[in-house]
Formats: structure tokens, C-alpha cells, sequence
């Protein structure tokens, strides 16, 4: 679904993000990842890291369009206390994230950004707390067994296998997923994106 003429681009080759999109009856008009090193600068927090680098997706992506589309991005951090935890590479990196979260309450922080070519820039930071149940060694090499968590920020995927490792959220189900969807239809509608209800047509469609 396109709004008011615009077509939206969303600078993130996320799945998940696509996905939380059609549920709420969008379908971006392009992908068009930015490529960008998000290596976080000494001593910056989790906070400002997600939100940075979300503005400069969308600066990136903004910067190779035209006038009349509207570029969406966004970054999500899981965080403990000050430490990001990485995007996990590989098996071994989703163990040791795991370790590091099994027994312990965590901080997922979901940036957005929005802008329109040669405009200013419009932005949410939504935070959630996950608890997660202290996890078997069992539990975490059959995870990292599973792939689930590669790629995924903090190692896991809460819509996936992982979500049994969960008892307990406080906050934004869907910005732990990767984008929250109340604040970023609230932030493209202010941008001038017409979203509407979702019909019966496009939810038997997704």
C-alpha cells in the first residue's frame, strides 16, 4: 500500500521488518539496504548508538532518491546496562550473547528514522525490557544449533524458537522484533504517508 503519492522506501533488508510492515497493511514500494559500518563509536551508549545509526541508514538511502518518496530506517540494540551486544556472526557468537543473557533482565532498543529527500529527518527510540529465563548449556547449544540467532541482534530471534527462553517482557512486543509499529505508522503518517486499515484482501494476501 502506497500513501498520498509517496513511495516508500524502506533502507533495511530485515525480513522482520518487512513483515511487521504488512501486518499493519504497508508494503514498501523498494528495499534498498544502506551499507554502513555500524562498528559503535568508544564509549557511546546503547541508546544514542541505535538512533545514530538509524539516521544515517535513512541519510544514506535518502541521499540516491528523488523527490516524492519517503525513506524509512530503523536499528535495534539489545543492551546490557552500557554493553551492546552484537549482531551475532556465527554459532559461537549466539552461545556467548546467550550466556551473557541467560538468568538476566535485558534492554532492547528499537531506533526509527524517517525522511523525505532534502528534508529534515524525523525520529522514535522505543525502549522494552525482556527477561530471560536462566537457559541449560543444552538449550543454548541447541539454539546456536538451530541458526535462528545469526544475524539477530543479542543473538535471538523472540518471535522465533527463542521466545520460549522468555517469561517476561515490559514494553513494545513488535520494537523487539525490530520496528514499533504504533510509533513508526505515528512517524511516516506525520510525514505525510496515508495509512489506512488493512483490508480483507491484503491480510489473506501476507
Amino acid at each position: 500500500m502506497s500513501g498520498a503519492g509517496l513511495r516508500l522506501i524502506l533502507a533495511s533488508a530485515s525480513p522482520r521488518r518487512v513483515a511487521l510492515l504488512a501486518s499493519a497493511g504497508i508494503a514498501p514500494d523498494a528495499i534498498l539496504p544502506a551499507e554502513l559500518d555500524e562498528t559503535p563509536l568508544k564509549g557511546e551508549l546503547p541508546r544514542a548508538y541505535a538512533l545514530r545509526v538509524a539516521l544515517e541508514k535513512a541519510h544514506a538511502v535518502a541521499a540516491t532518491q528523488a523527490d516524492g518518496c519517503l525513506v524509512l530506517a530503523a536499528d535495534t540494540v539489545v543492551a546490557l546496562g552500557r554493553r551492546i551486544l552484537p549482531k551475532a556472526d556465527n554459532a559461537t557468537e549466539v552461545k556467548a550473547c546467550l550466556g551473557l543473557l541467560s538468568g538476566r533482565r535485558h534492554i532492547v532498543h528499537t531506533a526509527v528514522a524517517a525522511l523525505r529527500p532534502g528534508g529534515a529527518p524525523r525520529s522514535r527510540i522505543v525502549s522494552a525490557r525482556v527477561t530471560v529465563k536462566r537457559l541449560t548449556r543444552a538449550e543454548i547449544e541447541a539454539y546456536a544449533a538451530s541458526g535462528e540467532g545469526i544475524g539477530k541482534a543479542g543473538g535471538y530471534a523472540i518471535q522465533g524458537r527463542a521466545a520460549a527462553f522468555v517469561p517476561a517482557i515490559n514494553g513494545s512486543y513488535t520494537a523487539i522484533v525490530g520496528l514499533p509499529l504504533t510509533e513508526t505508522v505515528a512517524l511516516i503518517s506525520g510525514l505525510g504517508f496515508a495509512c489506512s486499515p488493512v483490508s480483507s484482501d491484503v491480510r489473506e494476501a501476507t
